[in-house]
């Protein structure tokens, strides 16, 4: 076997304090290494030029480069293995820059630790199989299920560049919660009016096949090659000929709670979702509907002026589509918060969470906009508690990121609509990042009438509700405090939605700690799950604004685009865990190691399974196999071993 050995002087980064000379003639002296050659800078082009043509010439079995981080020119110089007819995995990389030169203080010990560096690689590399990159084709179809902001912008930005999406939503509407918003901070900007534009491009688009009343109900396949089956709810009207005159929705003589207005007020059988809503078509509740209990209503079909736009015969439906990968952007939800019996939320007072304020502030809302009590007046005074679950120990340690900034929104609506009402503000911390966010936080500070008190623990904090006024009992230097307030609004914590548990299990994503999907890197890579093909985007993976999820929508349409560009085929990297069939005990102890969901069970043969397009090499399932079953390729046993005893000797 002939090795060929490349030593890097990196200028004088390596060179000023290793001898080249000196630890070429100690190589030349270790097993099968045939020669030692340095360079100025070997990752320069001149450098990178001479690697290439003095590889064709001298034609070694293996490659040792002794040089940087493999981190930073690993790839490069497998490049160039390549370039010169070479399998670029008969290639190892030493790196003397950072673990000997900079860290090494003597001279004579650089060159000695150097030198069993590349003997260590020089026994590894004489170990190394010529692996080879597998191509395969994909689908360039893309599932993006969720059709809130982040969904629209990820789905809009793929159909732009010619991709076929299939976009899921479980609602009737597109939008999100934001299409319930009549004011956006920081700039009170309408929510419907700001997403009009992307849902009409959305819904515009050839490329984008709109799934409402829809959600996920099975995953399979790979990175490329998805395969979903889509239940899609029947809405007993056809959206291809309704034309939303909204002659249906009045002869309806059943009323239900309306989810949209967080059951503040009714809404009848046959009902539009939210005023203003896309699709543009009302949708029956079934089960509250008189021909669920066997009465046979036709009411709001003889009112529709299109015959045949009211369907009762309507069905559920399976639906199957293949695609290469998938962006999970299903929203968030708010926290429960019947979980805290001091805020008296619940009791039927004047205690409501912040999207049920934000429906009464609104003017398609349960009361038109008009802020009242339950008994018709207006409030003399609001309380907003912020931090409601957020920043405790005992319910959400960290910190949803919007609360503050709708709080001082909902500070100056109420001030526009009640001049001479007080609004008192229960903090924790202040919370306002961005550009433009702290404008509403200064006029509210600058607001005669309103005060800010700040509290340590959300149970010291006492809401009693009755009499058509809320009594708040507070701590504040040393003592116990009282006010009083017509109306109180709770900011709860931003949490995971009921659908992200379910549909992680579906994807088989994992979700982190909190229960929001787990992404590659908290900050490097937070588009992407650990799943090779899915994606995130939005508050599903954690708490942000509007803002951050539109971006983050952006980022995952751009992550697709990249990885599953058009007419490019899927390079499958080799460097992934296999298992020896013949040892593996089928206790699938590994499956349970893996952060990628990359490893199955093959049940004819009882033993498990690595799938290579979603296997990363991390080697946990290497580490846990009982049995010595699973082996990394490009790190086995036999490797390391060599590499530490050469290390060693």
């Amino acid at each position: 076997m002939k090795i060929g050995v490349y030593f890097c002087k990196c200028g004088t980064n390596i060179a000023e304090k290793i001898d080249p000379e000196r630890v070429e003639k100690e190589v030349l002296s270790l097993p099968h290494v045939a020669y030692c050659k340095s360079c100025e800078y070997l990752c320069s082009e001149e450098g990178k030029t001479f690697l290439e043509q003095d590889l064709k010439d001298e034609k070694p079995d293996r490659v040792v480069i002794s040089a940087c981080s493999p981190r930073d020119y690993e790839r490069t110089f497998r490049e160039c293995v390549a370039a010169a007819q070479i399998n670029p995995y008969l290639m190892q990389m030493v790196n003397v820059r950072e673990q000997v030169a900079w860290v090494t203080a003597d001279p004579e010990q650089a060159a000695q630790k150097t030198v069993h560096h590349i003997r260590g690689a020089a026994r590894r590399v004489s170990l190394h199989a010529p692996l080879e990159e597998k191509e395969m084709e994909v689908s360039p179809n893309v599932l993006v299920v969720g059709a809130g902001p982040a969904g629209l912008k990820a789905a809009l930005a793929l159909a732009e560049s010619g991709r076929k999406v299939i976009l899921v939503e479980k609602t009737p509407v597109v939008g999100g919660l934001p299409v319930r918003y009549e004011d956006l901070f920081p700039n009170l900007e309408c929510g419907p009016c700001m997403l009009e534009p992307v849902e009409a491009e959305v819904f515009q688009s050839k490329h984008i096949e709109i799934l409402t009343l829809s959600q996920v109900a099975e995953v399979v396949g790979y990175c490329g090659n998805f395969t979903v089956k889509i239940r899609q709810a029947p809405r007993f009207v056809d959206i291809g000929k309704c034309i939303g005159c909204n002659e249906c929705v009045g002869p309806c003589p059943v009323s239900t709670p309306d989810e949209v207005n967080c059951g503040l007020n009714q809404r009848k059988a046959m009902a539009f979702a939210i005023k203003g809503g896309l699709p543009n078509a009302p949708s029956i509740d079934m089960q509250a509907c008189l021909r669920a209990k066997g009465e046979d209503c036709t009411l709001c079909r003889t009112a529709c002026p299109v015959e045949g736009t009211v369907n009762f015969d309507d069905q559920e439906r399976i639906l199957e589509r293949n695609v290469g990968a998938i962006i999970l952007a299903v929203g968030s939800s708010l926290y429960d918060c019947t979980v805290f019996p001091n805020l008296a939320y619940g009791k039927g007072g004047e205690v409501y969470t912040s999207l049920e304020f934000e429906r009464l502030l609104s003017a398609s809302g349960p009361i038109g906009g008009k802020l009242v009590t339950r008994a018709g007046t207006p409030p003399r005074s609001v309380a907003i508690l912020h931090c409601v679950g957020s920043l405790d120990e005992h319910h959400k340690p960290y910190c949803s990121g919007v609360c503050c900034q709708y709080a001082f929104k909902f500070n100056q609506l109420v001030h526009h609509k009640l001049p001479e009402a007080k609004v008192f503000h229960f903090y924790r911390e202040l919370v306002t990042p961005g550009k433009e966010e702290c404008g509403l936080l200064a006029r509210a500070m600058a607001h005669p009438h309103a005060q800010f008190i700040r509290y340590g623990n959300l149970a010291d904090l006492k809401v009693q509700s009755g009499d058509g006024t809320n009594h708040i009992r507070y701590p504040e230097g040393g003592a116990e405090r009282d006010l009083d307030a017509d109306m109180v609004v709770l900011c709860p914590a931003i949490v995971p939605s009921e659908d992200s548990k379910q549909l992680a299990a579906i994807v088989e994503a994992g979700l982190d700690k909190f229960g929001f999907f787990d992404e590659l890197h908290g900050r490097a890579d937070s588009g992407q799950s650990k799943i090779r093909g899915i994606f995130l985007a939005g508050t599903c993976q954690s708490p942000k604004d509007i803002q951050g999820s539109m971006n983050q929508g952006m980022a995952a349409a751009g992550y697709v685009l990249s990885q599953l560009a058009t007419g490019k085929k899927l390079k499958i990297e080799p460097i992934t865990a296999q298992v020896r069939e013949e040892a593996c005990s089928g206790c699938q102890v590994c499956r349970g190691v893996c952060p990628y969901k990359a490893i199955g069970f093959d049940l004819d043969h009882q033993v498990s399974v690595v799938n290579p397009l979603l296997c990363h090499g991390c080697g946990n399932c290497v580490a846990a196999c009982p049995s010595g079953a699973m082996e990394g390729n490009h790190f086995t046993m036999a490797q390391i071993s060599a590499e530490i005893e050469g290390v060693l000797q």
